[in-house]
């Protein structure tokens, strides 16, 4: 029978919530993708909260907070202990969005659905692997394979391919077909007929303009803001989608020559860069190339600045263009100049990927854009004063209470550990249960000491043995000497913080200087709230960066793919519903749209059966060999072995004829120079190949059309039987193999 396939969506279908998906093949669970929102609203968590417990592994395909943002809260409290597979890229700018998601936050409220070291626990757990690496999962995934392949959407963003019993399931979400700056398109295409494909509908309705007409749009709309003196505000996530914005910028200012001031600001700007200087190798073609022969790093900008705090902005007091995050505005530095820049109508607020539902930003891209919004305007200051007294009180009793509890915990340890001590046949132990005389020296020794050696060897009551505890430590021995434990090597830090404070520029997960010493601001603060309406004078422009395939592009590809059946996740329910029935109609008769938890059942239709080729068979059959390979032709009969399993054997009766089967392929080109030098005269005409005076060969069928990755083509022999005909016959069969 077919592979087990079952797809329940946790979050993320019909609307434009975070990414969440629970995948089933034969009974072993993925959560593919666990993405949240940056409002961190904990009741879009609650289906995944039911089945946490029982992923067994976890595929994350991008590095934004869509698709990962819920691994560390989901990690600490709801029970997901799974291992996580990413791309190198994926887990390393993931990190520093998380890391910059709760900087931002940090600093405006008292969050605390996680920490930077919850961060690190889960990220602890991110095996990576590079682009079509086949990582075969063992246990109780024992035959299936994980592959991730090019997305095109952000770098090392993934199209996951599952594979069990030579059948596929794909997850695309967010691909990108077009070839940009710093990134190759999708390889989504080369797939041919896959089992079950799972992608969304998040840009069915939507068409894109031309790169080159999107971009001049965008640099002139920047420029026209310049020109009358206004800043420039790009809300942007913290290493994504920023990427490409940072190219367009960094070579167009170049080109120019323009001088006016371009900042990426976020906590983790400057250990974006480094990182991705080092992913090169990820990137589009153009720029490895480039890297290659002129040694030349994209990301080594000479245009823009990096910074990490607002006052840097005081530097340049003119019009200035900022790359700001968080691209909802809903916290971070792009929301502090949002409304510091909002009133002023010769600034410029442009959006380059759309809003998430409810959040500030979509609000301010709604039509008509409302003329004035409220918002909530939070600083932490340092606690002064009886606040401050109150608040070191309340740390020394903390400390009181742990110091006392630490002490009665060891005391306890303490008498556990000697109590043990006590070896019954040794001679030299004292029974305690034994009353002895009392003396003055034992009265004034008792309690006093313990496990010590006694004058006279007169115990006190609460002694255990007159003599020096003695600790028998055995050690274990190979024939390479003593067993020593690993663990006891390792370098232990109890403060998982101060590891922040290593900057060297390595690619350790560390921050860079400013950063650091912001985690570990131990200064007593609290935050203090206002609300403020907000005049919105200002220009409002959205452009689309998102980076995603338009709708057309969508329709073009899913028919070239032709998935047997299709699974449609994360979109508007109009745009879902839309490409659900344009899909029916020109895709495949299988296309499922589940609800929220709804399990759909979409295991294949083939029956796929594992045979084994039986020892008896595989001696009577005569290898050829085809370049790496050797192939067969084989007939056996189907049969039980004894283990029950089924076994190809050797017919019990003479293989039947078959007809001769050519393998291989021929190029037109190279057999005209073969027969040249065979002394027959040949030439190109028509399309065909003129053999000597009457013999013509001819390529028919659709090169276009590929099975197995092989061209759908004949190679017609034409001409009247003769000797030259059954000669070129011949020298045509000789450049195949036989079966």
């Amino acid at each position: 029978m077919g592979t087990s396939v079952q797809v329940t969506p946790l979050c993320g279908v019909y609307n434009e919530n975070p990414l969440s998906y629970l995948v089933s093949i034969d009974g072993f669970n993925f959560l593919v993708d666990c993405g949240w929102n940056d409002h961190f609203d904990t009741s879009l968590l609650q289906p995944l909260s039911r089945v946490a417990s029982t992923v067994d592994a976890v595929l994350i395909s991008h590095s934004d907070t869509f698709h990962l943002g819920a691994l560390p809260y989901a990690m600490k409290q709801l029970g997901l202990s799974a291992p996580i597979y990413a791309t190198e890229p994926v887990y390393r700018l993931g990190l520093l969005t998380m890391y910059d998601q709760y900087l931002s936050r940090k600093q405006v409220s008292e969050f605390d659905l996680f920490t930077l070291d919850d961060i690190d626990s889960a990220f602890q757990n991110v095996t990576r692997l590079t682009y079509s690496q086949n990582h075969y999962m063992s246990g109780k995934g024992e035959g299936i394979v994980i592959a991730p392949l090019v997305a095109g959407h952000l770098l090392g963003g993934t199209t996951w391919r599952i594979t069990k019993d030579g059948e596929d399931v794909i997850y695309a979400v967010d691909f990108n077909h077009r070839k940009e700056r710093h990134l190759n398109g999708t390889v989504l295409e080369s797939f041919v007929r896959p089992a079950v494909l799972i992608t969304d509908a998040f840009n069915a309705l939507n068409n894109q303009p031309p790169r080159r007409q999107r971009d001049q749009e965008f640099l002139d709309a920047i420029e026209r803001t310049l020109n009358v003196g206004g800043n420039v505000l790009l809300p942007v996530d913290t290493a994504g989608r920023v990427l490409e914005l940072i190219l367009t910028l960094e070579q167009h200012w170049t080109q120019k020559q323009l001088s006016t001031p371009i900042y990426f600001l976020s906590y983790v700007s400057s250990s974006t860069i480094d990182y991705v200087k080092s992913f090169l190798e990820w990137m589009s073609d153009s720029i490895a190339k480039s890297f290659e022969h002129t040694r030349d790093n994209a990301f080594l900008l000479r245009k823009i600045k990096l910074v990490i705090n607002k006052s840097a902005l005081e530097e340049a007091p003119g019009p200035k263009v900022v790359m700001a995050s968080m691209a909802s505005l809903e916290a971070g530095f792009s929301h502090d100049l949002f409304v510091e820049w909002a009133a002023d109508p010769k600034n410029l607020v442009m959006f380059t990927e759309r809003g998430q539902f409810g959040t500030l930003a979509r609000i301010l891209q709604s039509d008509p854009p409302p003329k004035a919004v409220k918002v909530t305007m939070s600083r932490r200051i340092p606690l002064v004063g009886e606040e401050l007294a109150a608040y070191e009180e309340e740390q020394n009793r903390i400390k009181r209470e742990e110091a006392l509890k630490a002490t009665l915990v060891k005391e306890e340890e303490s008498k556990a550990s000697v109590g043990a001590e006590v070896v019954t046949d040794d001679p030299m132990a004292v029974d305690t249960n034994v009353t002895h005389p009392s003396s003055n020296a034992s009265g004034l020794h008792s309690g006093a000491f313990k496990d010590v050696l006694i004058d006279g060897f007169v115990t006190t009551s609460s002694s255990i043995a007159p003599m020096f505890p003695f600790y028998d430590n055995t050690s274990e021995w190979d024939d390479f000497g003593e067993v020593i434990n690993p663990d006891d090597y390792v370098v232990k830090d109890d403060n998982m913080e101060q590891s922040f404070m290593h900057v060297d520029g390595d690619l350790n997960g560390k921050l860079d200087e400013g950063s650091a010493n912001l985690i570990l601001d131990t200064t007593p603060s609290k935050v203090e709230s206002s609300e403020l309406t907000v005049q919105v004078k200002c220009s409002l422009l959205y452009m689309d960066f998102e980076g995603r395939s338009d709708g057309r592009s969508i329709k073009s590809i899913l028919a070239h793919v032709a998935p047997l059946k299709l699974v449609l996740v994360h979109g508007s329910a109009e745009a879902t519903e839309h490409l659900k029935q344009h899909c029916l109609k020109h895709v495949c008769p299988q296309v499922y749209a589940p609800q929220l938890e709804e399990t759909i059942d979409v295991t294949s239709d083939l029956c796929a059966y594992k045979v084994q080729l039986s020892e008896k068979l595989m001696s009577q059959v005569l290898f050829k060999k085809l370049g790496d390979y050797e192939i067969a032709w084989v007939d056996a009969e189907v049969g039980k072995t004894e283990n029950d399993m089924f076994s190809l054997l050797p017919l019990s009766g003479p293989s039947p004829p078959h007809k001769t089967v050519l393998v291989g392929d021929l190029k037109m080109s190279d057999f005209k120079q073969f027969l040249a030098s065979k002394g027959v005269q040949v030439e190109f005409g028509g399309g065909a190949l003129r053999c000597g005076e009457y013999v013509t060969i001819r390529k028919v069928g659709d090169a276009s059309q590929k099975v197995g990755g092989a061209a759908i083509q004949q190679i017609v022999l034409e001409g009247p039987l003769s000797e030259e005909y059954y000669k070129i016959r011949e020298y045509l069969y000789s450049h195949f193999y036989s079966l």
